[in-house]
This record gives structure tokens, C-alpha cells and sequence, in this order.
């Protein structure tokens, strides 16, 4: 049947007129976020909440598929133990937040909110590896870090914010750089699969990657408007932190050594990823997988006889299987479209009382608007194919974006000139691995180094910015 492009959601700013200010609208408009009279803190309500938790459960799944377990350490970091390892601290301390008082007492030692737990579960390793049988210990952990960021954007940049975060610990470098790059795979799984976000995977640069990692790896996926977002990191730390918190343990030829470590982490800035992946001027799209509502049913004229009797018995059939709303309030059925329009809810059953007789319903797929008559008999199996539809569909449509603004370069002149014609985008380009090229990249056309994917491609053989020969050919581009 014909698409409908008209416009539902008038209190939403055009994408093409405001990207940002659209944003901003989706957030509020849909109910994810509220302000709060802290700068940069928000409250996620619980229709954000809800995605967040769809996100958590399914990755859980994952974690634990793979071995993981879940812990939990304290908010405080005593300042001693921050400062252990230098590298990981300078890197942390323009964002840390410090607790200086207990109650009204003075505290003999600053206690860093956490911004990420490297420090403490270093200090609980130390205490609990003794020999090469205490190893791995694969852990992980749900909860919120802060940040005293500048610049605040809700989900994408936020003081505090929730994620989880993987520590693990091995007795040899293999093992350790396995884990880092499974967990990569897991994460570029989950965003393509469950929701349908294309990503790039590859290793970050040296100026670009984790403080006091020996090596990060990274998935970027580019949203809406040409800007990459990265999406998940791992890191592999070799034997660093395990040098300067005193972790090692007794081998198997009964010798003194030190393990190998990982982390790893994604966090709410998922929900605005979905966002400005899928979103459109009628505000969110939403993956089938973490959607709050898979399903609404709209009942039709529904103060007739028998109309609100047959849209519960279809929620009755339709509630084993996925998560299901029936908006039976006062409001409008045109008012209704409008609002699930706008919360991005995959999947619009409607019936009313001509439906009923014909014994059938209508429905209506967010993304593009499909609508198809259905008969009552094959409504479940219908939901199923439709939903799958709906997920195959984001990603044809964010993978057909990520490749029409992919660009190959070969000169800077190049990229100046792509960027300037085409806006922005993912930009490849060779590289001889020297940062000052790095550098000189970024001061010229504007966009920075994203990551070194590690499906590579040969599009020269000279560094677009000195001539040397290349080492690797890199995404640039501009992110969030």
C-alpha cells in the first residue's frame, strides 16, 4: 500500500532545519528526559529508562553467555589510589568530581567519585589473586560514573551517566587481548543486530586511545547527520596497572608474575545513538528489540458495542510474545497516531467496528508508514514478520546513510574539497602513523581520526598529509 510522509508531529523541528534543536525536541517531546536544576545531570524517565533497561538486558545476556559475572564496587576512590597508576590519572583528572567533607568533618583524604573503576578493582585484584588458579576473573558491573563535563548534550554528554563496565584479568597477554577483542564483537553484535546500527570496528590511534591502556580498540557508527558517534570501547592494559597496584601471582613453575588486564564499557549514550541513527521528523524510531512498546493497539470508534472487547482480546494474544500497549483513554485516534508516531513505537494495530465484521485489522509499521490489512487468524504470525521487517528495515536505511557519506581521499585538498561539497561524513584516508600527520589532518580539513578498521583497504600508497609511505588507512571524521 502507499507510504504516508506527511508530517504527524508538528511540535518537532525538522532534522534538515536544526538537527540539534531536533534532538533536543525528541528527547523532551518523547518523554526520555527531564532537566534538572544540576547542569549536565538529568532525570531519565521511565520511558527512556525502559530502553535503557531492554539495553541492559539483552547485553547482560550476553556478558554472562561469555562467562562474565556481575559485581558491584564502591562510588568513592580514595585519591591515594587514583594516583597510582599516572598515565590513567592524568588522563582522568579534568573531569574528576572531588567529596571533600563527611557530614560537616573535614576528610583527612579526597574521595574521587568515580569516573571509571580501573583503581578499584585493581586494589580488590590485589587482595584475592594469589596463584595462576585465581585466573581469569571475568567481572563486570551496572552502574552510573560522573564526569564534570563542559559541554552537556542529554544521553550523548552528561555529567552522570549509566553504563556497564567490564574488568577482566588474565594470566597472559593472548588471553587478555582475546577478551578485549571478543567484547568488541559482542558490542558491534548488539548494535547490529538488536539495534540495527551499522558500525565500523578498528583500534584507536595512539593519541586517541584510553588513559593507560596499551591499546584500545573501538566500533563508530555515523548518525543522521554525517557525525560519528563512538559507540563501545575495549581496552587491553597489558601489565601496567597490574605493576602499579602490586597484582601479580604464582605461575605454574611456581615464578612471581604479573596478569594482563581489560575493560570495557558501553553507556547511555546508546538511547541518543538510536536517536540520530533512526529518528525522523516525527520523532523516535525505534528497534523492535529495545522498544518499551513492540506493539499499540488503537481501537477505532471505540464507544461501539464490542470494540474495546476485541482490541483487549488481541492484547490478550499478542502479550505472550511481545510487549504490548492498548490505548483505550479519550483521546482522539488522530491524536493516538500522532503520539506513537512520536515514541517511535514499531508496530500500529488498528480495529474498529468495520474491521471487526470483516474479521480483520489494520497495520501500520513505523519506519515507513506500510500499512496492511490483516486477518484476526494470522495476527500473531503477522506482528512477527512485520517487527522483523521493521528491524531489517532501519538498518538497510542507516547502512545505506553510512555509505553514501563514506568517503575515500587521497590528498587533504581532497578532503577539504568532499567535506565542503558533501558535509560531513566518514573520510578514508592512508596514514603513515606519525601523530604530527595525525594532527596536521585535523588542523587543515576539521575532522579527526575515528579509528584504524581492521578490514583495510589499500587506497594509496602515501600518507595523505606528508607523502611518506602509509602504514594504514583510517576513518576520519567529526563526532559527538
Amino acid at each position: 500500500m502507499a507510504k504516508d510522509n506527511k508530517k504527524m508531529v508538528e511540535e518537532i523541528t525538522s532534522m534538515e532545519e536544526d538537527f540539534a534543536k531536533w534532538y533536543t525536541d525528541i528527547v523532551k517531546k518523547a518523554e526520555l528526559i527531564e532537566y534538572t536544576s544540576i547542569k549536565g545531570c538529568m532525570v531519565i524517565r521511565p520511558y527512556g529508562y525502559a530502553i535503557w533497561e531492554n539495553i541492559q538486558r539483552i547485553l547482560d545476556g550476553m556478558f554472562k553467555a561469555t562467562g562474565h559475572e556481575n559485581v558491584c564496587m564502591p562510588m568513592f576512590i580514595p585519591e591515594s589510589l587514583l594516583q597510582k597508576e599516572k598515565d590513567h590519572v592524568e588522563g582522568f583528572a579534568p573531569e574528576v568530581a572531588w567529596v571533600t567533607h563527611g557530614g560537616s568533618e573535614k576528610l583527612e583524604e579526597r574521595l574521587c567519585v568515580r569516573p571509571t573503576s580501573e583503581t578499584l578493582f585493581c586494589e580488590h585484584y590485589a587482595n584475592i589473586i594469589h596463584s595462576y588458579r585465581d585466573l581469569p576473573k571475568l567481572y563486570n558491573q551496572w552502574v552510573s560514573v560522573v564526569r564534570w563535563e563542559k559541554t552537556t548534550r542529554p544521553f550523548l554528554r552528561s555529567r552522570e551517566f549509566l553504563w556497564q563496565e567490564g574488568h577482566t584479568i588474565h594470566a597472559t597477554a593472548e588471553e587478555a587481548i582475546e577478551e578485549t577483542e571478543k567484547m568488541l564483537n559482542v558490542y558491534a553484535e548488539f548494535c547490529e543486530k538488536y539495534l540495527a546500527m551499522p558500525v565500523i570496528k578498528g583500534v584507536k590511534t595512539e593519541s586517541d586511545k584510553f588513559a593507560g591502556a596499551v591499546s584500545t580498540y573501538a566500533i563508530e557508527a555515523l548518525m543522521h547527520d554525517g557525525k560519528a558517534l563512538q559507540a563501545g570501547t575495549s581496552h587491553y592494559f597489558g601489565d601496567g596497572f597490574a605493576k602499579a597496584f602490586g597484582i601479580s601471582y604464582t605461575d605454574k613453575e611456581n615464578k612471581q608474575v604479573y596478569p594482563h588486564q581489560t575493560s570495557w564499557g558501553v553507556t547511555t549514550r546508546l538511547i541518543g545513538a538510536i536517536i540520530m541513527t533512526h529518528g525522523d521528523n516525527n520523532g523516535l524510531v525505534l528497534p523492535p528489540a529495545v522498544a518499551p512498546v513492540q506493539v499499540v493497539i488503537i481501537p477505532i470508534a471505540q464507544h461501539k458495542e464490542g470494540v474495546l472487547e476485541k482490541a483487549n482480546e488481541l492484547k490478550e494474544r499478542l502479550s505472550a510474545d511481545y510487549r504490548v500497549k492498548l490505548d483505550d483513554s479519550d483521546n482522539s485516534a488522530g491524536w493516538k497516531f500522532a503520539e506513537y508516531e512520536m515514541k517511535g513505537v514499531p508496530v500500529r494495530i488498528e480495529i474498529g467496528p468495520k474491521d471487526i465484521e470483516n474479521g480483520q485489522c489494520v497495520i501500520v509499521t513505523r519506519h515507513n508508514r506500510e500499512k496492511t490489512i490483516v486477518k484476526l487468524n494470522e495476527l500473531v504470525e503477522t506482528v512477527r514478520t512485520k517487527l522483523d521487517e521493521v528491524n531489517k528495515g532501519l538498518y538497510e536505511k542507516a547502512l545505506e546513510n553510512k555509505e553514501k557519506r563514506t568517503y575515500a581521499c587521497t590528498t587533504i585538498d581532497e578532503i577539504i574539497q568532499v567535506l565542503n561539497e558533501k558535509g560531513d561524513g566518514f573520510v578514508k584516508a592512508m596514514w603513515c602513523g606519525d601523530e604530527a600527520c595525525e594532527d596536521l589532518v585535523k588542523e587543515k580539513t576539521g575532522v579527526g581520526s575515528r579509528c584504524i578498521p581492521f578490514e583495510q583497504e589499500q587506497l594509496s600508497d602515501i600518507c595523505v598529509c606528508c607523502g611518506k609511505p602509509a602504514k594504514s588507512m583510517v576513518y576520519w571524521g567529526n563526532a559527538y
